[in-house]
């Protein structure tokens, strides 16, 4: 198993940074946050986890140990795979997570896109024993999850890690509000992330 990659960003997409280790360009999946971090040209350690397919290996790349960790912790669940793992730490982080499920917070885990109320339910019975405490003070613990970042912020960050500078990032994200406020449920920040990128290809 590929447990981390370290080199230079060599490329950032929407969904994908590339790193060279040792000459070779390594693709790797994050999350909007985790690319965010990341600067083409930089050097970059990402915490990974390879997902074995028999048609494709698909390596999944995270900010720290904790995240990734988390992610395979919550494919133990039936019904979670790497692709809902992986929205679910783009949603919430870690500590999050485990607050969640530790106070039974249904309201947070549907927030993620793709998750409705009955596989909420499901998941927090599923994960109850598995996550583990949250790392938060006794204190914490007791209130509601943490918030998220709103989608806005999450874009931003993305526009601005994919090398944008902030007018034109705040310009990204007000062409695709109307679409995000249109999405039924949560808005899906891949997507909206994908359109702002052809706002922005348009205006140039």
């Amino acid at each position: 198993m590929i447990a981390s990659v370290s080199g230079t960003v060599a490329a950032l997409a929407p969904t994908t940074a590339v790193v060279e280790v040792g000459g070779v360009g390594m693709a790797v999946q994050c999350t909007p946050q985790t690319l965010a971090g990341l600067r083409i040209g930089a050097e970059a350690r990402l915490a990974t986890s390879l997902v074995v397919r028999e048609d494709s290996l698909t390596l999944y790349g995270f900010a720290d140990d904790d995240e990734r960790q988390t992610f395979e912790l919550l494919q133990t669940a039936s019904g979670v795979g790497p692709r809902l793992a992986q929205a679910m730490l783009s949603v919430h982080t870690p500590d999050a997570l485990r607050l969640a499920v530790a106070t039974a917070d249904e309201k947070a885990l549907t927030a993620v896109p793709g998750i409705g109320k009955r596989g909420a339910q499901k998941l927090l019975l599923e994960l109850k024993d598995r996550l583990g405490e949250p790392l938060g003070a006794p204190a914490q613990r007791r209130g509601p999850a943490a918030a998220a970042p709103s989608w806005r912020e999450q874009l931003h960050a993305a526009l601005i890690g994919l090398g944008y500078a902030a007018r034109e990032a705040d310009e990204a994200v007000t062409a695709v509000t109307p679409q995000a406020e249109a999405a039924p449920g949560a808005p899906q920040v891949g997507h909206l992330l994908k359109a702002a990128l052809q706002t922005l290809n348009r205006t140039r």
